[in-house]
Protein backbone atom coordinates (compact mmCIF):
# COMPACT_ATOMS: atom_id res chain seq x y z
CA UNK A 1 0.00 0.00 0.00
CA UNK A 2 1.15 3.54 -1.14
CA UNK A 3 2.30 5.63 2.29
CA UNK A 4 -0.18 8.07 1.15
CA UNK A 5 -2.94 5.31 1.34
CA UNK A 6 -1.93 4.34 4.63
CA UNK A 7 -2.17 8.23 5.61
CA UNK A 8 -5.81 8.88 4.45
CA UNK A 9 -6.54 5.11 6.03
CA UNK A 10 -5.47 6.41 9.49
CA UNK A 11 -7.53 9.60 9.18
CA UNK A 12 -10.58 7.55 8.07
CA UNK A 13 -10.14 4.96 10.79
CA UNK A 14 -8.51 7.23 13.71
CA UNK A 15 -9.73 10.38 12.68
CA UNK A 16 -10.07 12.08 16.12
CA UNK A 17 -6.90 10.54 17.68
CA UNK A 18 -3.76 12.30 18.22
CA UNK A 19 -1.44 11.28 15.24
CA UNK A 20 1.40 13.75 15.82
CA UNK A 21 2.85 15.88 18.88
CA UNK A 22 5.77 18.28 18.59
CA UNK A 23 7.56 19.70 22.06
CA UNK A 24 9.70 22.27 22.34
CA UNK A 25 11.06 22.41 25.94
CA UNK A 26 13.39 25.43 25.16
CA UNK A 27 10.56 27.62 24.17
CA UNK A 28 7.47 25.81 26.51
CA UNK A 29 5.62 25.11 23.39
CA UNK A 30 3.84 22.10 23.00
CA UNK A 31 1.43 21.20 19.49
CA UNK A 32 -0.79 18.43 18.19
CA UNK A 33 -2.42 17.79 15.50
CA UNK A 34 -5.04 14.67 14.67
CA UNK A 35 -5.13 11.78 11.78
CA UNK A 36 -8.00 14.09 10.12
CA UNK A 37 -5.74 17.34 10.08
CA UNK A 38 -2.05 15.44 9.07
CA UNK A 39 -4.69 14.42 5.90
CA UNK A 40 -6.41 17.14 5.62
CA UNK A 41 -2.81 19.27 5.83
CA UNK A 42 -0.97 16.79 3.58
CA UNK A 43 -3.94 17.41 0.25
CA UNK A 44 -3.71 21.36 1.44
CA UNK A 45 -0.01 20.83 0.35
CA UNK A 46 -0.44 19.08 -2.75
CA UNK A 47 -3.42 20.85 -4.28
CA UNK A 48 -1.44 24.04 -3.71
CA UNK A 49 1.86 22.50 -5.19
CA UNK A 50 -0.34 21.45 -8.22
CA UNK A 51 -2.17 24.46 -8.41
CA UNK A 52 1.77 25.85 -8.69
CA UNK A 53 2.24 23.87 -11.19
CA UNK A 54 4.19 20.67 -9.65
CA UNK A 55 3.53 17.70 -12.12
CA UNK A 56 4.25 14.13 -11.04
CA UNK A 57 8.04 13.23 -11.40
CA UNK A 58 8.94 16.95 -10.18
CA UNK A 59 11.10 17.32 -7.60
CA UNK A 60 10.49 19.38 -4.40
CA UNK A 61 13.22 20.42 -1.95
CA UNK A 62 11.56 20.29 1.74
CA UNK A 63 14.59 21.92 4.08
CA UNK A 64 13.37 22.15 7.53
CA UNK A 65 14.08 21.54 11.20
CA UNK A 66 11.57 18.81 13.00
CA UNK A 67 8.01 20.40 13.73
CA UNK A 68 5.04 19.49 13.28
CA UNK A 69 4.61 20.52 9.63
CA UNK A 70 7.90 18.33 8.55
CA UNK A 71 5.31 15.24 7.74
CA UNK A 72 2.38 16.66 6.44
CA UNK A 73 4.74 18.66 4.22
CA UNK A 74 6.59 15.79 3.03
CA UNK A 75 3.41 13.41 2.53
CA UNK A 76 1.52 16.71 0.79
CA UNK A 77 4.80 16.62 -1.91
CA UNK A 78 4.43 12.66 -2.25
CA UNK A 79 0.33 12.95 -3.04
CA UNK A 80 1.28 15.14 -6.08
CA UNK A 81 3.74 12.44 -7.89
CA UNK A 82 6.39 14.72 -7.41
CA UNK A 83 9.65 13.51 -5.51
CA UNK A 84 10.67 14.74 -2.26
CA UNK A 85 13.72 15.89 -1.48
CA UNK A 86 14.57 16.25 2.55
CA UNK A 87 17.87 17.97 3.10
CA UNK A 88 20.04 17.52 5.71
CA UNK A 89 19.89 20.95 8.31
CA UNK A 90 23.53 21.16 8.27
CA UNK A 91 24.55 22.18 4.58
CA UNK A 92 25.62 25.24 3.54
CA UNK A 93 24.44 27.12 1.15
CA UNK A 94 26.94 25.20 -1.32
CA UNK A 95 25.52 22.38 -0.35
CA UNK A 96 22.54 23.46 -0.99
CA UNK A 97 22.01 25.15 -4.25
CA UNK A 98 24.04 21.88 -5.30
CA UNK A 99 21.28 19.55 -3.93
CA UNK A 100 18.71 21.73 -5.54
CA UNK A 101 20.94 21.65 -8.92
CA UNK A 102 21.29 17.83 -9.18
CA UNK A 103 17.57 17.27 -8.32
CA UNK A 104 16.52 20.13 -10.67
CA UNK A 105 14.04 20.84 -8.00
CA UNK A 106 11.00 22.75 -9.17
CA UNK A 107 9.71 24.19 -5.84
CA UNK A 108 11.41 24.71 -2.30
CA UNK A 109 9.78 24.62 1.11
CA UNK A 110 12.24 26.02 4.07
CA UNK A 111 12.02 26.52 7.62
CA UNK A 112 13.08 29.78 9.31
CA UNK A 113 17.02 28.72 10.44
CA UNK A 114 17.66 28.57 7.14
CA UNK A 115 16.59 31.59 5.59
CA UNK A 116 20.62 33.25 5.79
CA UNK A 117 21.41 30.13 3.40
CA UNK A 118 18.69 30.19 1.08
CA UNK A 119 18.37 33.76 0.26
CA UNK A 120 21.90 33.88 -1.32
CA UNK A 121 21.13 30.97 -3.58
CA UNK A 122 17.66 31.64 -4.47
CA UNK A 123 18.78 34.08 -7.66
CA UNK A 124 20.95 30.84 -8.75
CA UNK A 125 18.41 28.76 -8.46
CA UNK A 126 15.49 30.93 -10.32
CA UNK A 127 16.05 28.90 -13.52
CA UNK A 128 14.91 25.89 -11.77
CA UNK A 129 12.89 26.83 -8.84
CA UNK A 130 9.41 28.74 -9.41
CA UNK A 131 7.91 28.23 -5.71
CA UNK A 132 9.11 29.28 -2.46
CA UNK A 133 7.22 28.32 0.47
CA UNK A 134 8.25 29.61 4.07
CA UNK A 135 7.89 27.72 7.08
CA UNK A 136 7.93 30.10 10.17
CA UNK A 137 6.77 33.70 11.39
CA UNK A 138 6.01 36.50 9.11
CA UNK A 139 8.63 38.84 10.32
CA UNK A 140 11.14 36.14 9.23
CA UNK A 141 9.96 35.69 5.69
CA UNK A 142 11.59 36.31 2.59
CA UNK A 143 10.11 38.60 0.03
CA UNK A 144 10.73 36.13 -2.59
CA UNK A 145 8.74 33.46 -0.38
CA UNK A 146 4.99 32.32 0.12
CA UNK A 147 3.77 32.02 3.35
CA UNK A 148 2.96 28.47 4.89
CA UNK A 149 -0.34 29.99 6.14
CA UNK A 150 -0.92 31.78 2.97
CA UNK A 151 0.14 28.93 0.62
CA UNK A 152 -2.05 25.99 2.46
CA UNK A 153 -5.34 28.78 1.99
CA UNK A 154 -4.63 28.16 -1.66
CA UNK A 155 -5.30 24.84 -1.67
CA UNK A 156 -8.26 22.64 -0.51
CA UNK A 157 -8.65 19.16 1.92
CA UNK A 158 -9.76 17.41 -1.18
CA UNK A 159 -7.33 14.19 -2.41
CA UNK A 160 -5.86 15.49 -6.08
CA UNK A 161 -5.99 11.74 -6.60
CA UNK A 162 -2.71 11.91 -8.64
CA UNK A 163 -2.05 8.34 -10.27
CA UNK A 164 1.21 6.18 -8.72
CA UNK A 165 2.29 3.35 -7.62
CA UNK A 166 4.59 1.41 -6.09
CA UNK A 167 7.70 1.26 -8.61
CA UNK A 168 7.37 4.85 -9.16
CA UNK A 169 10.20 7.38 -7.89
CA UNK A 170 9.33 8.70 -4.60
CA UNK A 171 12.15 10.45 -3.25
CA UNK A 172 15.61 12.05 -3.68
CA UNK A 173 17.96 11.42 -0.27
CA UNK A 174 21.25 12.99 -0.38
CA UNK A 175 23.91 10.56 1.47
CA UNK A 176 25.38 12.18 4.85
CA UNK A 177 28.28 13.06 3.23
CA UNK A 178 30.39 11.65 6.32
CA UNK A 179 32.21 9.59 3.88
CA UNK A 180 32.86 12.23 0.96
CA UNK A 181 30.60 14.39 -1.25
CA UNK A 182 26.81 13.63 -0.63
CA UNK A 183 25.41 11.68 -3.39
CA UNK A 184 21.30 11.60 -4.49
CA UNK A 185 19.85 8.07 -3.64
CA UNK A 186 16.69 7.56 -5.17
CA UNK A 187 13.75 5.39 -3.43
CA UNK A 188 10.55 4.61 -5.20
CA UNK A 189 7.27 4.34 -3.45
CA UNK A 190 7.74 0.38 -2.52
CA UNK A 191 11.04 1.44 -0.94
CA UNK A 192 8.88 3.18 1.67
CA UNK A 193 6.46 0.74 2.04
CA UNK A 194 8.45 -1.66 2.82
CA UNK A 195 10.12 0.55 5.62
CA UNK A 196 6.55 0.84 7.12
CA UNK A 197 6.12 -3.26 7.12
CA UNK A 198 10.17 -3.96 8.13
CA UNK A 199 10.19 -1.80 11.08
CA UNK A 200 6.64 -2.98 12.40
CA UNK A 201 7.76 -7.03 12.23
CA UNK A 202 10.98 -5.89 13.84
CA UNK A 203 9.95 -4.02 16.84
CA UNK A 204 5.78 -5.10 16.94
CA UNK A 205 4.50 -1.68 17.53
CA UNK A 206 0.81 -2.10 17.80
CA UNK A 207 -2.03 0.98 17.92
CA UNK A 208 -1.42 1.99 21.50
CA UNK A 209 2.72 2.51 21.16
CA UNK A 210 4.09 5.79 20.98
CA UNK A 211 7.07 6.76 19.67
CA UNK A 212 9.48 9.65 20.46
CA UNK A 213 10.76 11.02 17.51
CA UNK A 214 14.31 12.83 17.99
CA UNK A 215 16.48 12.25 15.51
CA UNK A 216 16.32 14.92 12.18
CA UNK A 217 13.67 13.46 10.22
CA UNK A 218 15.43 14.57 7.00
CA UNK A 219 17.06 11.53 7.72
CA UNK A 220 16.05 8.03 6.33
CA UNK A 221 16.52 6.37 9.81
CA UNK A 222 14.42 8.15 12.22
CA UNK A 223 11.46 8.54 9.28
CA UNK A 224 11.31 5.00 8.74
CA UNK A 225 11.40 4.22 12.20
CA UNK A 226 8.02 5.91 13.10
CA UNK A 227 6.80 4.23 9.99
CA UNK A 228 6.12 0.88 12.30
CA UNK A 229 4.48 3.09 14.55
CA UNK A 230 2.27 4.78 11.26
CA UNK A 231 1.40 1.80 10.05
CA UNK A 232 -1.11 0.60 12.88
CA UNK A 233 -2.12 4.63 13.52
CA UNK A 234 0.17 4.90 16.37
CA UNK A 235 1.40 8.35 18.02
CA UNK A 236 4.44 9.73 17.43
CA UNK A 237 6.18 12.55 19.23
CA UNK A 238 8.43 15.07 17.55
CA UNK A 239 10.65 16.35 20.45
CA UNK A 240 13.15 19.50 19.46
CA UNK A 241 15.87 19.17 21.62
CA UNK A 242 18.33 16.45 22.87
CA UNK A 243 19.25 17.48 26.56
CA UNK A 244 18.48 14.55 29.12
CA UNK A 245 16.22 16.17 31.03
CA UNK A 246 13.83 16.43 28.24
CA UNK A 247 13.87 13.26 26.71
CA UNK A 248 12.86 11.47 30.13
CA UNK A 249 10.28 14.34 30.19
CA UNK A 250 8.75 13.55 26.99
CA UNK A 251 8.88 9.61 27.90
CA UNK A 252 7.01 10.68 31.14
CA UNK A 253 4.36 13.34 30.05
CA UNK A 254 3.47 12.01 26.74
CA UNK A 255 3.50 8.04 27.79
CA UNK A 256 6.19 7.16 25.53
CA UNK A 257 6.84 3.28 24.84
CA UNK A 258 9.75 3.63 21.96
CA UNK A 259 12.69 5.59 21.52
CA UNK A 260 15.61 5.35 19.22
CA UNK A 261 18.48 7.15 20.56
CA UNK A 262 22.19 7.95 19.13
CA UNK A 263 25.33 7.01 21.21
CA UNK A 264 26.04 10.65 22.23
CA UNK A 265 22.19 10.83 23.81
CA UNK A 266 22.35 7.81 25.46
CA UNK A 267 25.47 8.48 26.97
CA UNK A 268 24.40 12.28 28.01
CA UNK A 269 21.40 10.58 30.00
CA UNK A 270 23.89 7.78 31.45
CA UNK A 271 25.84 10.87 32.64
CA UNK A 272 22.81 12.65 33.73
CA UNK A 273 21.71 9.98 35.96
CA UNK A 274 25.44 8.97 37.35
CA UNK A 275 25.79 12.79 38.12
CA UNK A 276 22.62 13.48 39.51
CA UNK A 277 21.61 16.20 37.07
CA UNK A 278 18.27 14.17 36.56
CA UNK A 279 16.52 11.88 39.04
CA UNK A 280 14.71 9.15 37.70
CA UNK A 281 11.73 9.18 40.51
CA UNK A 282 10.83 12.20 38.94
CA UNK A 283 9.25 10.82 35.46
CA UNK A 284 6.94 8.27 34.73
CA UNK A 285 9.00 5.55 32.30
CA UNK A 286 7.21 2.28 33.02
CA UNK A 287 5.68 2.22 29.99
CA UNK A 288 8.78 2.81 28.15
CA UNK A 289 8.98 -0.75 27.02
CA UNK A 290 11.95 -0.50 23.87
CA UNK A 291 15.23 1.36 23.79
CA UNK A 292 17.09 0.80 19.94
CA UNK A 293 19.67 1.86 18.71
CA UNK A 294 21.35 2.48 15.36
CA UNK A 295 23.08 4.69 12.46
CA UNK A 296 26.49 3.81 14.09
CA UNK A 297 28.75 0.91 15.73
CA UNK A 298 27.41 0.76 19.28
CA UNK A 299 29.78 0.28 22.33
CA UNK A 300 28.43 -2.56 24.19
CA UNK A 301 29.34 -0.94 27.76
CA UNK A 302 27.27 1.45 26.84
CA UNK A 303 24.11 -1.35 26.18
CA UNK A 304 25.63 -2.94 29.54
CA UNK A 305 25.36 -0.05 31.38
CA UNK A 306 21.51 0.98 30.07
CA UNK A 307 20.48 -2.52 30.97
CA UNK A 308 21.58 -2.09 34.65
CA UNK A 309 19.27 0.99 34.84
CA UNK A 310 16.80 0.06 32.71
CA UNK A 311 16.31 -3.83 33.18
CA UNK A 312 12.93 -3.70 31.49
CA UNK A 313 13.98 -2.85 28.45
CA UNK A 314 13.87 -4.25 25.31
CA UNK A 315 17.17 -3.57 23.13
CA UNK A 316 17.73 -4.09 19.72
CA UNK A 317 20.47 -2.11 16.99
CA UNK A 318 19.20 -1.19 13.76
CA UNK A 319 21.84 -1.40 10.68
CA UNK A 320 21.40 -0.23 7.76
CA UNK A 321 21.53 2.82 5.23
CA UNK A 322 20.08 5.77 2.98
CA UNK A 323 20.61 3.07 -0.19
CA UNK A 324 18.42 0.49 2.01
CA UNK A 325 15.96 2.80 2.87
CA UNK A 326 16.67 3.18 6.25
CA UNK A 327 17.02 0.49 8.95
CA UNK A 328 16.58 -2.76 9.37
CA UNK A 329 18.06 -4.64 5.96
CA UNK A 330 20.13 -6.23 9.12
CA UNK A 331 19.19 -6.14 13.17
CA UNK A 332 20.16 -7.80 16.55
CA UNK A 333 16.34 -8.78 17.38
CA UNK A 334 14.75 -8.00 20.06
CA UNK A 335 15.47 -11.69 21.72
CA UNK A 336 19.32 -11.62 21.27
CA UNK A 337 20.77 -9.43 24.02
CA UNK A 338 23.14 -11.77 24.85
CA UNK A 339 24.63 -10.80 21.30
CA UNK A 340 25.41 -7.40 22.33
CA UNK A 341 28.22 -5.90 19.94
CA UNK A 342 26.95 -7.63 16.75
CA UNK A 343 24.82 -5.56 14.39
CA UNK A 344 22.59 -8.74 14.13
CA UNK A 345 21.35 -11.43 11.26
CA UNK A 346 19.33 -10.03 8.29
CA UNK A 347 16.37 -7.92 8.33
CA UNK A 348 12.97 -9.45 7.51
CA UNK A 349 12.78 -10.22 3.59
CA UNK A 350 16.66 -9.62 3.41
CA UNK A 351 19.29 -11.03 2.41
CA UNK A 352 23.26 -10.34 2.96
CA UNK A 353 27.03 -11.68 1.75
CA UNK A 354 30.48 -11.42 3.22
CA UNK A 355 32.58 -10.43 -0.03
CA UNK A 356 36.55 -10.44 -0.77
CA UNK A 357 37.52 -7.74 -3.70
CA UNK A 358 37.09 -10.21 -6.44
CA UNK A 359 33.34 -10.62 -5.09
CA UNK A 360 33.92 -14.17 -3.41
CA UNK A 361 32.59 -15.45 -0.17
CA UNK A 362 35.31 -15.33 2.77
CA UNK A 363 35.29 -18.03 5.32
CA UNK A 364 33.12 -17.58 8.27
CA UNK A 365 35.10 -15.04 10.75
CA UNK A 366 37.08 -13.50 8.07
CA UNK A 367 36.55 -9.89 7.44
CA UNK A 368 35.36 -8.73 4.21
CA UNK A 369 32.42 -6.44 2.65
CA UNK A 370 28.86 -6.84 3.37
CA UNK A 371 26.36 -6.92 0.65
CA UNK A 372 23.04 -7.15 1.16
CA UNK A 373 19.71 -7.51 -1.26
CA UNK A 374 16.08 -6.78 -0.54
CA UNK A 375 12.98 -4.48 -1.37
CA UNK A 376 14.68 -1.79 0.67
CA UNK A 377 17.90 -1.29 -2.02
CA UNK A 378 17.53 2.26 -4.15
CA UNK A 379 16.69 2.66 -7.77
CA UNK A 380 19.97 4.03 -8.64
CA UNK A 381 21.98 6.99 -7.33
CA UNK A 382 20.22 9.96 -9.02
CA UNK A 383 22.32 11.02 -12.56
CA UNK A 384 25.47 9.05 -11.70
CA UNK A 385 25.67 5.71 -13.58
CA UNK A 386 28.88 4.93 -12.97
CA UNK A 387 28.54 5.49 -8.73
CA UNK A 388 25.65 3.52 -9.38
CA UNK A 389 26.87 0.73 -11.00
CA UNK A 390 30.25 0.44 -8.74
CA UNK A 391 27.37 -0.05 -5.79
CA UNK A 392 24.96 -2.04 -7.10
CA UNK A 393 25.81 -5.27 -8.86
CA UNK A 394 23.09 -7.37 -9.83
CA UNK A 395 20.83 -6.79 -7.05
CA UNK A 396 23.06 -6.36 -4.11
CA UNK A 397 24.04 -3.28 -2.69
CA UNK A 398 27.87 -2.78 -2.09
CA UNK A 399 27.71 -1.25 1.78
CA UNK A 400 31.54 0.02 1.77
CA UNK A 401 31.10 -1.51 5.30
CA UNK A 402 33.43 -4.45 6.88
CA UNK A 403 32.00 -7.03 8.81
CA UNK A 404 32.43 -10.76 9.76
CA UNK A 405 30.49 -13.18 10.65
CA UNK A 406 30.07 -15.52 14.04
CA UNK A 407 29.63 -18.95 14.75
CA UNK A 408 26.36 -18.47 15.25
CA UNK A 409 25.67 -16.56 11.94
CA UNK A 410 25.63 -12.90 13.80
CA UNK A 411 27.05 -10.05 11.57
CA UNK A 412 29.54 -7.78 13.55
CA UNK A 413 30.77 -4.71 11.78
CA UNK A 414 34.00 -4.33 11.67
CA UNK A 415 34.70 -0.42 9.99
CA UNK A 416 34.34 1.46 7.21
CA UNK A 417 36.64 0.38 4.01
CA UNK A 418 37.94 4.20 4.03
CA UNK A 419 38.55 4.08 7.79
CA UNK A 420 40.66 1.15 8.18
CA UNK A 421 44.75 1.96 9.13
CA UNK A 422 47.04 -0.24 7.84
CA UNK A 423 50.26 0.11 9.57
CA UNK A 424 53.25 -1.96 9.40
CA UNK A 425 51.21 -3.60 7.17
CA UNK A 426 48.75 -4.80 9.51
CA UNK A 427 44.84 -4.08 9.03
CA UNK A 428 43.37 -2.09 12.21
CA UNK A 429 40.20 -1.53 12.22
CA UNK A 430 39.19 1.57 14.18
CA UNK A 431 35.65 0.61 15.59
CA UNK A 432 37.18 -1.79 17.37
CA UNK A 433 39.93 0.19 19.43
CA UNK A 434 37.15 2.62 19.67
CA UNK A 435 34.90 -0.02 21.48
CA UNK A 436 37.62 -1.11 23.96
CA UNK A 437 38.39 2.83 24.66
CA UNK A 438 35.03 3.30 25.42
CA UNK A 439 34.81 1.00 28.59
CA UNK A 440 36.60 3.42 30.39
CA UNK A 441 34.70 5.11 32.58
CA UNK A 442 35.86 8.23 32.19
CA UNK A 443 35.66 8.61 28.40
CA UNK A 444 32.43 9.92 27.16
CA UNK A 445 33.54 9.54 23.52
CA UNK A 446 36.32 8.77 21.43
CA UNK A 447 37.51 8.38 17.72
CA UNK A 448 39.90 6.43 16.20
CA UNK A 449 42.37 7.51 12.90
CA UNK A 450 45.83 6.91 11.32
CA UNK A 451 47.64 9.32 11.14
CA UNK A 452 50.73 9.13 8.30
CA UNK A 453 54.28 7.96 9.87
CA UNK A 454 57.13 7.75 7.38
CA UNK A 455 58.11 4.09 8.66
CA UNK A 456 54.50 2.36 9.44
CA UNK A 457 52.63 3.87 6.76
CA UNK A 458 50.50 4.83 9.33
CA UNK A 459 49.89 4.85 13.40
CA UNK A 460 46.70 4.93 15.38
CA UNK A 461 45.58 7.87 16.60
CA UNK A 462 42.71 8.29 19.39
CA UNK A 463 40.86 11.46 19.45
CA UNK A 464 39.41 11.21 23.31
CA UNK A 465 36.64 13.51 24.92
CA UNK A 466 36.33 13.16 28.80
CA UNK A 467 33.47 12.86 30.46
CA UNK A 468 32.43 16.22 32.77
CA UNK A 469 34.05 16.26 36.47
CA UNK A 470 36.67 13.51 35.46
CA UNK A 471 40.10 13.92 34.79
CA UNK A 472 42.18 11.36 32.31
CA UNK A 473 45.95 11.73 31.60
CA UNK A 474 47.78 10.26 28.58
CA UNK A 475 49.59 8.57 30.81
CA UNK A 476 46.62 6.48 32.35
CA UNK A 477 45.09 6.05 29.00
CA UNK A 478 47.47 4.55 27.36
CA UNK A 479 47.99 2.14 30.55
CA UNK A 480 44.34 1.24 29.75
CA UNK A 481 45.07 0.47 26.27
CA UNK A 482 47.73 -1.70 27.94
CA UNK A 483 45.08 -4.34 27.06
CA UNK A 484 44.97 -4.16 23.28
CA UNK A 485 46.84 -5.66 21.37
CA UNK A 486 50.38 -3.78 21.13
CA UNK A 487 49.42 -3.18 16.97
CA UNK A 488 46.06 -1.97 17.75
CA UNK A 489 47.45 0.50 20.71
CA UNK A 490 47.20 4.19 19.99
CA UNK A 491 50.64 5.80 19.29
CA UNK A 492 49.10 9.21 19.35
CA UNK A 493 46.07 10.35 22.11
CA UNK A 494 44.71 13.79 21.73
CA UNK A 495 41.94 14.87 24.33
CA UNK A 496 39.18 16.67 22.15
CA UNK A 497 36.13 17.01 20.37
CA UNK A 498 34.52 14.26 18.10
CA UNK A 499 32.66 15.68 15.98
CA UNK A 500 29.26 13.42 14.91
CA UNK A 501 26.87 14.17 11.81
CA UNK A 502 22.75 14.72 13.04
CA UNK A 503 22.53 11.14 13.54
CA UNK A 504 25.33 10.24 15.38
CA UNK A 505 28.20 9.30 13.31
CA UNK A 506 31.50 9.98 14.12
CA UNK A 507 33.04 12.60 11.00
CA UNK A 508 35.86 10.97 10.51
CA UNK A 509 36.58 13.14 7.12
CA UNK A 510 36.62 15.52 9.51
CA UNK A 511 39.08 14.42 11.71
CA UNK A 512 41.12 13.31 9.45
CA UNK A 513 40.90 17.05 7.79
CA UNK A 514 41.63 18.15 10.96
CA UNK A 515 44.55 16.45 11.74
CA UNK A 516 45.91 15.16 8.82
CA UNK A 517 45.03 18.27 6.16
CA UNK A 518 43.20 15.24 4.14
CA UNK A 519 39.98 14.34 4.60
CA UNK A 520 39.39 11.47 2.37
CA UNK A 521 41.38 8.06 2.16
CA UNK A 522 41.88 4.99 0.14
CA UNK A 523 41.14 2.05 2.25
CA UNK A 524 41.26 -1.69 1.56
CA UNK A 525 41.07 -4.80 3.68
Amino acid sequence: MLITEILARNARVYGQETALVERDPANDIRREMTWEQFDAQANRVATALIAKGIKKGDRVVHLMMNCLEWLPAYFGILRTGALAVPLNFRFSSDDIKLCASIAEAKAFMFGEEFVERVTPIETALDASVGTYVFVGPEDRRPEFAQSYADFLATGTEQDPRVEFNLLDDAGLYFTSGTTGTPKAVLLTHRNLEHACYIENRHHNQTHEDTFLCIPPLYHTGAKMHWFGNFIVGARGVILKGIKPAWILEAVSREKATIVWLLVPWAHDILIAIENQEVNLSDYQLDQWRLMHMGAQPIPPSLINQWKKIFPHHEYDTNYGLTETTGPGCVHLGLENTTKVGAIGVAGFDWEYRIVDHEMQPVPAGEPGELLVKGPGVMKEYYKNPEATAATLKDGWLCTGDIARVDEDGFIWLVDRAKDIIITGGENIFPVEIESFIMDHPAIQDVGVIGLPDQRLGEIVAAIVKVKSGHSLSEEELAEFCQGLPRYKRPRKIIFGAVPRSPTGKIEKPKLRKQYTGVSEKIGKF
